[in-house]
């Protein structure tokens, strides 16, 4: 099963780049651009990647985000990502990366997007891997600093997808970004949110109803509301779930008693991503790993998981096509 994970081609649409600084390279870049860290070693960095909600851990994701300063930085770190897609056979990546968290210490728009854009084309050239990029606002700040971003955006939309929204779920409900969102889509971004990790079921409804999202961030709390789980059936609306990161926050205590294969079985249209894989324990192969020695299922039910994301993804339908083909060739060597 494990080399069956491991070669099964993959598609990645739940992941944060500023989520993938390692350790390693966190130092290189401290050391490279003269900044203090709070940190003296490696593993004292991964002995505070211990976090018992979401706040705690953003609260640590933000300050090692302090080492990003130069275009270059931000090459660096998406191509460290990509170079992981790699080893895990991720044949395309919607990768989240978070403006305002550089713009509000003085880092350019420009410098940020430049850098990683300039590492996902020479990942498409020179690793074969294809991306799209999602700019995503930050909910605990305000509606003002959101459409000040959008506007950044604009200058950029043969680079931006899509637009998305993370950060603190509770005291930020999807309302407070509504207008922001109707601009977006009147400018021809897509759009997604994260919804129903730490906050309600309600939260994917409304995220649904007010944002008018493609697909949902996360989305494992629609359990707890047996109706919104027969619309998302039936509606095929799509969720980018983070296995290891749902037990690292504490949204489920265990692996064993997470929802995702459950969710999968009954026609959700479920699928599993890395979310901050530096932070949580593990890149693609990890995470789906972690479902399988968990809970009982086959590699037909495992590589639905792919399928799911060919469909949920923004490529065009003949890259769809494609990529369901590679996906199915696979698995028919092992039926």
């Amino acid at each position: 099963m494990k080399e069956f994970i491991q070669s099964l081609p993959k598609v990645e649409l739940h992941l944060h780049l500023e989520g993938t600084l390692e350790p390693e390279l966190m130092f290189e870049l401290a050391k490279r651009n003269h900044i203090d860290i709070p940190f003296n070693s490696i593993a004292e960095v991964r002995g505070a990647y211990s976090f018992h909600n979401l706040q705690s851990f953003l609260d640590i994701y933000f300050q090692g985000a302090n080492v990003l300063i130069n275009e270059q930085d931000f090459f660096d770190l998406t191509w460290a990502y990509l170079l992981r897609c790699q080893d895990d056979n991720v044949l395309h990546t919607e990768v989240f990366f978070d403006p305002q968290t550089h713009t509000e210490r003085g880092i350019s728009f420009e410098t940020v997007i430049n850098g990683i854009h300039r590492a996902l084309v020479q990942g498409t050239t020179e690793l074969g891997i294809s991306s799209k990029l999602i700019m995503c606002f930050l909910r605990h700040l305000d509606e003002e600093s959101a459409f000040k971003t959008l506007q950044q955006a604009q200058r950029h939309q043969d680079k931006i997808v899509a637009v998305g929204l993370d950060s603190s779920e509770i005291g930020h409900p999807p309302a407070k970004f509504e207008r922001v969102f109707k601009q977006a889509i009147n400018l021809g971004f897509l759009t997604v949110a994260h919804a129903g990790e730490e906050g309600e079921a309600s939260n994917i409804s409304e995220a649904l109803n007010l944002l008018k999202i493609s697909r949902i961030d996360h989305g494992v709390r629609c359990s707890e509301d047996e109706e919104l789980v027969k619309q998302l059936v039936r509606e095929r609306i799509p969720l980018t779930v983070c296995p290891l990161s749902n037990i690292k926050l504490k949204v489920f205590d265990s692996m064993e008693q997470h929802n995702i294969v459950d969710l999968l079985r009954r026609g959700v249209c479920v699928t599993i991503n890395s979310d901050d894989p530096a932070y949580f324990g593990g890149y693609m192969v990890n995470n789906f790993l972690a479902v399988v020695n968990a809970h009982p299922i086959n590699k037909a039910e495992i590589a639905q998981f792919t399928f799911n994301a060919i469909e949920a993804s923004f490529v065009n339908k003949h890259e769809k096509e494609r990529l369901r083909k590679v996906t199915q060739r696979y698995l028919n060597l092992y039926q």
